[in-house]
């Protein structure tokens, strides 16, 4: 009955804190806000973690289309040019995972200011600057 007791509480105060644990996001209404270019400044595992630098460039056009422009940060490569379909759906980016593929993930944004931006995707944050 003890440990039963205990498990008890302990499940309870997990769900609770993971029921506070819930993110603010910014919902869209439609692509309106995020239309143009937008350069990919970092991305990281959680929002207040170490930020790993980035070179890229995404590009929401009005039609659907998200062109991301990458430039390989110590110049062995060439800019990688790549177009995926992307979407407003409940207030979040729905965007094809990879060209080619109809996979998608969902990006929801968290912070969003007239030149900056955050969104949280499946695995990483993406910090972003006009």
């Amino acid at each position: 009955m003890k440990k039963t007791l205990q498990l008890l509480l302990l499940a309870t105060a997990f769900f609770a804190f993971s029921a506070n644990a819930k993110e603010k996001t910014i919902p869209l209404e439609d692509n309106s806000s995020i239309l143009g270019k937008w350069k990919l400044t970092a991305e990281a595992a959680a929002k207040h973690k170490t930020k790993t630098p980035l070179t890229i460039t995404w590009d929401f056009k009005k039609d659907g289309v998200l062109n991301t422009i990458a430039t390989d940060a110590r110049n062995r490569t060439g800019a990688m040019n790549i177009n995926v379909k992307y979407s407003i759906e409940d207030g979040a980016i729905r965007k094809q995972f990879k060209p080619g593929i109809e996979k998608y993930e969902t990006c929801r944004v968290t912070d969003r200011t007239d030149s900056t931006m955050i969104l949280h995707c499946k695995f990483l944050y993406y910090f972003m600057e006009r």
